[in-house]
């Protein structure tokens, strides 16, 4: 609440009046009694304020500067003195309609006409009764309406709840009067001396230190106890932030008081410190250099700490660089220089470890038993850095933490996705505020020792910014020639990373910086098939599962028939987290049946698994047999694992066009493109009259249009489906294919080989056509994950013809 707010009409500042003239009469009951039995007329003249609201009983003074607003006072001056008065919705508008201005206003009356010197006219007026406008009758020569009064809802005299709210409206208004020194203390007069409880809530809410909405609300209120609610509420609002800034001018003038003071209080704090036991600043110095003595450093290491120890000690102990050098010198005593956990050289027992916590992954296991036999026998052998790749949830991270327990050694796990400032690995600079060493150097000295096993999690997902590129900062981290000296900006030192394994983990490695993946040994970490995940579950998921929710093996037990319907029918990834969270409901179902008492079969049963999951939802994996012509299956890689397609295609009457749709990338729409042009020119090899190519559209489609589809595996796929549609002859059943072609018909070979044969086995594929070169890939992968499939080798499109399509036309086969 700050001193009377005067209104402004023309946004010009009030000049010429007397300050001691009374423009703050304090109303009666009888006067706002006898006010209020006053009749409004049907027709007024509505003068519109741009910067203020005027509430009934409350004088204010306003200046008009504008020809309407001048020409409307000089006829009500001369009339009836009576006038209604609105507030504009937007006070830059220099001449307002009947959209610009609020329906509900003050009727008031003319007290006072003043010529002021510069040329405007000040206008002395008193809000009477609330109105509402009805209908503009005229805009010229200025806005004249029709009104009707507002409706007013008072309480009773003797209401205690509303009198309550009016004595508190009291109280705060003297608070806010005392604690602001730009309101004169007389205004607490004015206060005490006003008997009207609804003229009190007009005069305080007008002279709020509001805007002009929360006014206006404040005006259009029918309830006056809502009314004298929302008032105390902006008023309460108010002396709060004038508490608050009180406060903070205290704060601001006992700063020099305070700085005066710092100096003898620091001369005191020795005396203090040994009082109560602590160490002086001399001792913590002491301490320092006995920490030192103990360290297993090299002479480098040590002078330089010597010298910053020297350094600390020359520096004022009140300055804020003192205690950036103390703390580092503590990170200097807390790194584990030289410091080395003694490895375990068990290999069976390390091979023990690796099975229990991890089924499959035979690869990546045989591979860490390698590097421990390595480091048994020389003893010194420089750490490699390994690169697990692979799709989510097929234990990659969860892997570190069995390869240090393996090996006995720490676990540090540090996540890189999203990482966007180079300081992040190397450190700041200790010239900066807050400066901190990087999170190598961090996670080194959580470990306690100089090698940890350190995974290095989603290391393809490093980002660049202005703030730096932290995939090249990795580089030195990364890299077994370099890593013996790696510079932390915060240490200024070079540190051993040598000894330290590190474990790197990624999803996607074309995310990662070429030099960066050149520095790193990559392990590709497939899917499961159907049977490792039952075997799995059953291992570990369940088990896990029953645990972190407060049951034992007895209380509920799913078996593998039941198991195998879970990995089927509900998850579609290679990995096993999605399998977990479906494990994850049948044991939630469980817990909620045993804490409420209520009766379940502890044994799962098919009917069970699709009550608690729903019906199966991953039926669309499975192989459809079609006996359309033109309808191929292929197999695909995603970021998730391998999957299957089904590749469409279709003959119109037109003029030969080709169209290609179900979001397809531009590589996988040059391959249709190819397949289409090498059949154009082999027509006779595969018996198919040329004529047909001018008679009529082809129309391919890779269902599911809302997932985008790329890559080069899926040209012998279009090609075959074209020849089946042209040919009108079906493709043998369980067939799947992957390979791309070249316009002479060559088949070529593609990757992702294992997550496709994986994603066939899903869907009850028997027969799969790959190129040639791909007989390496079949021959790496593990002989179980082969059983029950049928390999066809080829490299010429001829031989993909052959092997999928059938001799004989479809029934009802076109004519074409």
């Amino acid at each position: 609440m700050g001193s009377l707010k005067f209104g402004n009409i023309d946004n010009m500042s009030l000049q010429g009046i007397d300050e001691d003239a009374e423009l703050i009469p304090l109303l009666t009951p009888e006067d706002e009694e006898e006010m209020n039995k006053e009749s409004l007329p049907e027709t007024i003249p509505i003068l519109p304020l741009r910067n203020t609201v005027l509430f009934p009983g409350v004088v204010i003074p306003i200046t008009a500067g504008r020809d309407k607003s001048i020409n409307l006072i000089k006829d009500a001056n001369n009339g009836n003195k009576t006038i209604g008065v609105v507030s504009q919705k937007d006070e830059e508008i220099e001449n307002p309609r009947v959209k610009d201005i609020h329906t509900t206003g003050t009727v008031a009356r003319i007290l006072r006409v003043l010529q002021m010197p510069d040329g405007n006219t000040t206008v002395i007026i008193q809000g009477k009764k609330r109105f509402e406008v009805a209908e503009v009758l005229t805009e010229e020569p200025y806005m004249t309406a029709t009104i009707r009064e507002a409706e007013e809802k008072r309480p009773d005299k003797d209401d205690e709840e509303f009198l309550a709210i009016i004595d508190s409206i009291k109280e705060l208004a003297y608070k806010i009067i005392k604690d602001n020194p730009n309101i004169p203390t007389e205004a607490t007069f004015a206060i005490k001396n006003i008997q009207s409880n609804s003229f009190l809530i007009n005069f305080v809410s007008s002279n709020l230190n509001l805007g002009m909405t929360e006014k206006q609300h404040l005006l259009e209120v029918p309830d006056l106890q809502e009314r004298a609610l929302a008032t105390l509420k902006y008023m309460n609002l108010e002396l709060q932030k004038l508490e608050l800034k009180n406060d903070i001018q205290s704060k601001v003038r006992s700063d020099m008081d305070q700085q005066q003071r710092e100096y003898f209080l620091h001369q005191q704090m020795k005396t203090i410190q040994e009082e109560l036991g602590g160490l002086s600043y001399e001792e913590e110095v002491d301490e320092m250099r006995v920490k030192a003595k103990k360290k297993k450093w090299s002479k480098k290491v040590r002078e330089h700490f010597e010298k910053e120890l020297a350094k600390m000690q020359r520096m004022n102990p009140q300055v804020a660089e003192y205690s950036i050098q103390r703390n580092y010198l503590d990170l200097f005593l807390e790194l584990p220089w030289e410091l080395f956990s003694k490895d375990k050289f068990d290999l069976k027992r390390a091979q023990r470890i690796l099975d229990r916590d991890h089924y499959g992954l035979e690869e990546v296991k045989r591979r860490i038993i390698e590097y421990l036999a390595v480091l048994k026998l020389r003893n010194d052998m420089k750490s490699p850095i390994l690169c697990l790749y692979g799709p989510p949830g097929v234990g990659k991270t969860s892997l570190g933490k069995s390869v240090a327990e393996a090996l006995g050694r720490e676990y540090v796990r540090i996540s890189l996705g999203g990482l966007r400032d180079e300081a992040e690995i190397r450190g700041h600079r200790k010239t900066y505020i807050g400066a901190m060493p990087g999170r190598i150097i961090q996670s080194l000295k959580k470990a306690g020792t100089s090698n940890p096993v350190f995974i290095l999690d989603e290391i393809d997902k490093l980002s660049n910014s202005h703030q730096g590129d932290p995939s090249s900062a990795m580089l030195e981290v990364l890299d077994p020639e370099q890593n013996s000296e790696f510079y932390d900006n915060f240490l200024e030192m070079g540190y051993d990373l040598s000894k330290v394994m590190f474990i790197a983990t990624a999803n996607n490695l074309g995310a990662i910086q070429p030099a960066l993946r050149d520095r790193m040994e990559i392990i590709n970490v497939t899917g499961y098939t159907i049977e490792e995940k039952v075997e799995i579950a059953k291992k570990h998921l369940l088990p896990k599962q029953l645990t972190e929710h407060g049951l034992t093996a007895k209380d509920l037990k799913i078996g593998k028939l039941q198991l195998e319907k879970i990995v089927e029918g509900y998850t579609r990834e290679s990995g096993v987290r999605g399998l977990e969270k479906q494990i994850a409901k049948m044991v939630r179902y469980a817990a909620k049946n045993i804490a409420m008492e209520e009766s379940y079969d502890i044994k799962v049963t098919n009917d069970h698994v699709e009550k608690v999951l729903g019906p199966a939802r991953m039926e669309r994996d499975k192989y459809e047999n079609n006996d359309v012509a033109g309808v191929v299956t292929g197999l695909a890689w995603t970021s998730v694992g391998g999957d299957i397609l089904f590749i469409e295609s279709i003959l119109s009457k037109g003029k030969g066009s080709l169209n290609i749709t179900g979001n397809l990338g531009k590589v996988m729409k040059e391959s249709a493109t190819i397949a289409m042009e090498y059949i154009k020119s082999n027509a006779d090899l595969f018996n198919i009259n040329p004529e047909v190519f001018e008679k009529y559209n082809v129309h391919i489609h890779v269902p599911e249009g809302a997932t985008p589809k790329d890559g080069p595996s899926a040209g012998i796929t279009m090609l075959t489906s074209l020849v089946s549609l042209f040919t009108q002859r079906k493709v043998k059943k369980s067939v799947a294919m992957t390979g791309e072609i070249t316009l002479r018909g060559k088949v070529l070979p593609v990757g992702g080989v294992k997550e496709k044969i994986l994603a066939a086995k899903r869907a009850k594929i028997k027969e799969i056509i790959l190129c040639k070169e791909n007989l390496k890939d079949i021959q790496e992968i593990k002989a179980d994950y082969l059983k029950g499939l049928v390999f066809h080798y080829v490299s010429d499109m001829s031989e993909v013809i052959d092997l999928a399509i059938t001799k004989q036309k479809v029934k009802n086969a076109k004519k074409l």
